[in-house]
C-alpha cells in the first residue's frame, strides 16, 4: 500500500457536469478514495505545522485561487494529488525552480514533512494544502490554468468491491483535463498491475487525453520511471521486493 495512498475524493458512480460559467459541479454523494487517518505528528512535523505553514500553506475556502498572488510570480505551475512525505515532490521543485508546484495532501504527519523539506531545501516554489483534492480542483483552480497533473501511486483499493473508490476515474478525467491547459500532461504511476490496466483502460477511454507512448495494452502503453519523476520511499521499498511499476503521461487534446 503506498505512502501516498490517502487519496482525495474519488468520483466513482458520480457523473460530472459543467455550468455555464465553466464550473465542473459534481452529482450524488461523494465517494471518498481516502481515509484520513492522522498518524502521529513528530515534533518537528508538529513544529512545521506551527511556523511554516503560514507561509507555505494555503487554507481551503472554497474561492478560486490567484496563482499570481500565491507564488508571488507568473510561472507554470503543476498541481501532485497525494503527495506522500513529499520528499519527491520537493525534489520535483528544487529540480525545476522556474516551476510553481502545490502539494495537495490530507494526511498532516505528511504534510509537514514537505514543509520540513521546503524548508531545509530553502524552496520558494512549493506551496501545500491539506484538503480533498477534487474540492480543490472544482472550486479553487481554474480553467485551463495547470501545466502538469500528477498522481503518484494513488491507492489501488485491491478488493474489487471497493475499485469505485479508486480516484482515476472518468469524471475525475473530465474533471482534471478541464483545468489543465491544451497540451499539459497527467502523469500517473502505480505498482498495482491490476491498476495499472484499470487507469490505462480509462485514460483510453477519455476523449480528453491522448497517450504520449504508442500502445495497445498497459504494458506496452507505459513509460519507464522518466528521469524528472524521483523515486518515492515507497517505490524503493516495492523494488527490493520485485515489484514492477507503470507510468502513464498523458497530454490534454481537449
Amino acid at each position: 500500500m503506498s505512502a501516498q495512498y490517502h487519496q482525495d475524493k474519488q468520483q466513482g458512480d458520480r457523473s460530472a457536469r459543467s455550468d455555464a460559467d465553466g464550473t465542473t459541479r459534481l452529482s450524488n454523494l461523494p465517494v471518498r478514495s481516502f481515509v484520513r487517518r492522522e498518524g502521529r505528528l513528530t515534533q518537528a512535523q508538529q513544529r512545521a505545522l506551527d511556523e511554516l505553514w503560514p507561509q507555505f500553506g494555503i487554507e481551503y475556502d472554497g474561492q478560486p485561487l490567484d496563482l499570481h498572488a500565491v507564488f508571488q510570480r507568473d510561472a507554470s505551475t503543476v498541481v501532485e494529488i497525494g503527495f506522500g512525505n513529499g520528499e519527491s515532490l520537493a525534489q520535483c521543485a528544487d529540480d525545476a525552480p522556474d516551476t510553481n508546484f502545490i502539494g495537495i495532501e490530507v494526511h498532516r504527519p505528511g504534510v509537514g514533512h514537505l514543509l520540513l523539506e521546503i524548508e531545509r531545501r530553502e524552496l520558494s516554489n512549493v506551496r501545500v494544502m491539506c484538503h480533498d483534492a477534487v474540492e480543490v480542483l472544482t472550486n479553487q483552480l481554474g480553467l485551463g490554468t495547470l501545466a502538469g497533473l500528477n498522481l503518484f501511486f494513488p491507492d489501488p483499493w485491491p478488493k474489487k468491491r471497493h475499485h469505485k473508490r479508486r480516484i482515476v476515474q472518468l469524471p475525475f478525467l473530465e474533471l482534471g483535463a478541464s483545468r489543465l491547459k491544451p497540451g499539459a500532461r497527467l502523469h500517473v504511476a502505480t505498482d498495482w498491475e491490476n491498476y495499472a490496466e484499470h487507469i490505462f483502460d480509462k485514460l483510453e477511454a477519455s476523449p480528453h487525453f491522448s497517450n504520449t507512448v504508442a500502445g495497445d495494452d498497459f504494458n506496452s502503453a507505459s513509460l519507464a520511471r522518466p528521469d524528472y519523476r524521483p523515486p518515492t520511499k515507497f517505490e524503493r521499498r516495492g523494488k527490493r521486493l520485485g515489484h514492477s511499476v507503470w507510468d502513464f503521461v498523458y497530454e490534454r487534446t481537449s
